[in-house]
């Protein structure tokens, strides 16, 4: 259990570390390092809940421009109407 406990402390160090300092939440990454340190398990637990950025919430890239998608949906052709 040890071991496991040291792993997973290991490796959310390295990854406040390596976080750039924009994406860091919360705290700044400095305290979020000495929490990590100082309170192994729940700390490494609090870094990956509320500490680090999500991938899921960042914007997404467009890939088309945003436009009418119907007719009823164009003002120029409801003018028209």
């Amino acid at each position: 259990m040890a071991v496991a406990v040291l792993a997973f402390t290991v490796y959310c160090v390295v990854d406040v570390v390596q976080t750039e300092e924009d994406k860091v939440r919360g705290l700044p990454k400095l305290v979020w390092l000495l929490v990590v340190l100082i309170v192994p398990l729940a700390g490494g637990l609090s870094w990956l809940i509320a500490g680090r950025a999500r991938g899921i919430l960042q914007p997404r890239p467009q890939t088309r421009p945003r436009g009418p998608r119907g007719p009823d949906d164009d003002p120029d052709f409801l003018r028209g109407i």
